[in-house]
């Protein structure tokens, strides 16, 4: 009810706003983001009426945000008996669950045209059948819900696919779209034109690689070089012909045509009466039920099939197009059709898209990847690292369900040969990285190992397994650095997505993988709840709420490891010796580079902008673990005359001791020395060199040191915890003592 309520304002302001923008190429069109824009609007307009009515248009557009959310806050609470429409009759969707396919069309028939008498895009209000009982497939479903309907209704011959977030932010997008379908060279073969996705609010620093410039800037740019690039789920136009079926040849059409004489038409249904006909006319009717079986039981819809050009019959009315559009939307219309299997929008993942594309290729289709100047399309992304993980995993999952389907490309769409080998790999590669989590979860454990262990990553290697390690290397760096001259993108870019691959890869990949293995092997459907925990209200403050969830978990725990590891690793070398220091920097070069990968991670933990840096609370906690087991491990650097019962100590209580009577030796010299008087000469015993009383001296101030750093760490976290948001608990800032 609310959107449809929305759509009718929406129209409303339409009357006024197209106009506006196709008179002063206003751009982006979407009026939120053209009105929030902080740049000079009155540039390169000179017409000297347009500050007029851009003024009037902006108190327009605000009037209507406020019966825009009128209404939002109309639908917060629902009428017990339901909603009512204005002419008293109750809303046929007050059952989301349970309702009748509804079609309302706003504009695109008499009176829609603008305040300026020209006549606008068609806008038709849509809501498919719901019964329970039947599977209605998601976003695929609603997308060929879809198809059909505008099939029906203008069988336009392109359709523009866009998320309900995205908006269109250069008007020209779809001309530049046009110039390859219309091609005559290579429009047979185009089965759509992908455009990259773009995204608004995104934080500085983007520490979560919501932009996916590696992705869309160097993956798909170098897919557009094979048969294309995949198809991603928005940004897209489609050849129309491409998502009913195969190329259909003239022959068929013909057939089809001929097969549209009423007393066939009236025998569909009545297969006993199929020996009535001849020969010629019995084809016809077996022809016709081939098209039925495929596309389903509306003629018109089948009809527009095989109209190349799109367009309705001229003899069509409006009534029983909108009559056939609702009958093309019902549950039961795809029931033993092809459409989510070799037509449409395919079904069996939560990412259709992917399979969609995947399909269309193996037909023999290709693909184009259009990137405009000004970016075509932009849409919002999550920049909370929760929801992001929970984005990531949805993917994911879908990838790992297409590779335990019949539709995995390493056995898939080999019969037809339409596959090129590179675009088949391309597609492999998208269904396998989840799987990746495994070996990764493995590199990202072993530096932790290596240090509490005393072994270490990489054993000793001979010269030819040397020089192959580093050619190895070499050739990823070589790669990575070939990537981005190639395609212009910056090294913060490549490095942010090097980090949150790491990210995703030990959390949100690995709990796709099992759970994509406990759904398609053993039918149980896992949902992961995100809790939040704090909020924030200032620019990006939803990069700062806290939203708890098992994701979490594994990253959160690799990160713990490694700090132990860390800590560990300088205890072993303190106990060890001198000796021990060269291999402990090459263990501990690992586990910081696994941190460093993860600190993105860290900071959507415990980070905030201008507040107490995730790094100053991550060194004091490293640095002071470090500097207690000083006080524990290292020696005092004096002779103490009870070797034995130093020999012999090994807990901290003895260490303590040792301590202690290094300090009363001491004290003993010091007040030898002021008996001495001045001016006398020390007894052998009790003369102290230079180099004696410097030893001395360093030692006292490495005691005091210990001392003050030891201690010092328990006000240091309380003062981190204070400025902490939440503010903890009493007993959490004083659990340090």
């Amino acid at each position: 009810m609310l959107t449809f309520e929305s759509l009718v304002e929406t129209a409303e302001f339409a009357r006024k706003w197209v106009p506006f923008c196709k008179k002063y190429a206003i751009e982006p069109r979407a009026p939120e983001f053209y009105f929030s824009q902080k740049i000079d609007y009155l540039k390169d307009k000179i017409q000297p009426s347009f500050v007029k009515e851009r003024r009037a248009m902006k108190r327009d557009y605000e009037e209507y945000k406020v019966r825009v959310n009128a209404l939002v806050a109309k639908a917060q609470k629902t009428p017990e008996e339901g909603w009512v429409m204005q002419d008293g009759t109750s809303w046929p969707g007050n059952n989301p669950r349970d309702h009748p396919g509804m079609i309302q069309v706003f504009l695109g028939y008499s009176g829609a045209h603008d305040i300026e008498g020209n006549e606008l895009p068609r806008l038709v209000y849509v809501s498919r059948e719901k019964r329970p009982g039947y599977q209605h497939h998601k976003k695929a479903g609603a997308m060929n819900a879809l198809v059909r309907v505008s099939a029906t209704l203008t069988n336009a011959p392109y359709i523009l696919n866009l998320d309900c977030d995205h908006y269109v932010n250069n008007s020209k997008a779809v001309r530049e779209a046009m110039c390859f379908m219309m091609d005559p060279e290579v429009a047979r073969d185009v089965c759509y034109v992908q455009f990259p996705q773009r995204f608004d609010g995104i934080d500085r620093s983007d520490r979560y690689a919501n932009r996916n410039i590696v992705f869309f800037d160097v993956n798909m740019r170098g897919l557009d070089g094979i048969q294309g690039p995949v198809y991603v789920g928005t940004g897209c136009v489609f050849n129309r012909q491409a998502l009913r079926s195969k190329k259909a040849s003239e022959n068929q059409i013909e057939v089809y045509r001929d097969a549209r004489r009423e007393d066939l038409n009236s025998a569909i249904f009545n297969l006993r009466e199929i020996d009535n006909y001849d020969e010629h006319e019995r084809s016809l009717l077996i022809s016709q039920m081939s098209f039925e079986k495929t596309f389903g039981q509306s003629s018109v819809f089948i009809e527009s099939t095989l109209m190349e050009n799109g367009g309705v019959p001229e003899s069509a009315n409006s009534s029983t197009l909108i009559k056939e559009a609702i009958h093309v939307i019902g549950c039961g219309y795809e029931e033993k059709t092809e459409w989510g299997k070799e037509i449409g929008w395919i079904y069996g993942s939560v990412t259709e898209d992917i399979l969609t594309g995947f399909k269309m290729h193996c037909r023999g289709w290709r693909s184009i990847y259009c990137m405009p100047t000004r970016p075509a399309f932009k849409g919002s992304a999550p920049i909370n690292l929760s929801d992001r993980l929970h984005q990531v995993l949805r993917w994911a999952l879908g990838s790992v369900e297409i590779f335990l389907s019949r539709h995995c490309p390493l056995w898939y769409g080999y019969g037809g040969g339409r596959l090129r080998w590179l675009q088949r790999l391309a597609y492999i590669n998208t269904i396998v990285y989840p799987f990746t989590s495994l070996p990764l979860i493995a590199y990202c454990s072993l530096p932790a190992i290596c240090l509490l262990t005393g072994k270490f990553i990489i054993p000793t290697l001979s010269n030819v397994a040397s020089v192959l390690f580093l050619a190895l290397f070499m050739s990823i760096i070589l790669t990575s650095v070939l990537e981005l001259r190639w395609s212009g993108i910056g090294i913060e870019d490549w490095w942010r997505n090097e980090q949150f691959w790491v990210i995703g890869g030990i959390s949100a990949h690995l709990f796709a993988v099992f759970q994509g293995i406990l759904k398609m092997l053993a039918g149980i459907d896992t949902n992961f709840t995100v809790t939040a925990k704090a909020t924030d209200d200032t620019e990006f403050g939803e990069l700062y709420v806290f939203k708890w969830t098992t994701v979490l978990i594994p990253p959160t725990t690799i990160l713990i490891v490694n700090f132990v590891g860390v800590v560990a690793g300088f205890s072993d070398a303190l106990n060890s010796g001198y000796e021990a220091w060269g291999p402990l920097f090459g263990k501990v070069f690992f586990a910081m580079w696994v941190i460093l990968h993860l600190y993105p991670f860290l900071k959507g933990l415990m980070g905030r902008q201008n507040r107490t840096p995730t790094i100053v609370v991550l060194w004091s906690v490293l640095l002071a673990s470090v500097f207690s087991l000083l006080w524990v491990k290292i020696d005092p650097f004096i002779n103490i005359s009870d070797d034995t019962k130093s020999r012999g100590c090994i807990d901290i209580d003895c260490k303590v001791w040792v301590i202690a009577m290094a300090s009363r030796v001491s004290l003993k010299v010091k007040g030898k020395r002021k008996k001495a008087g001045k001016g006398s000469k020390p007894t052998a015993p009790e003369d102290l060199s230079a180099g004696g009383l410097a030893k001395e001296w360093s030692t006292w101030a490495m005691k005091k040191a210990k001392l003050i750093a030891h201690y010092g760490f328990i006000p240091l976290v309380i003062l981190v915890g204070m400025n902490s948001d939440p503010k903890p608990q009493l007993y959490q800032l004083l659990s340090p003592v």
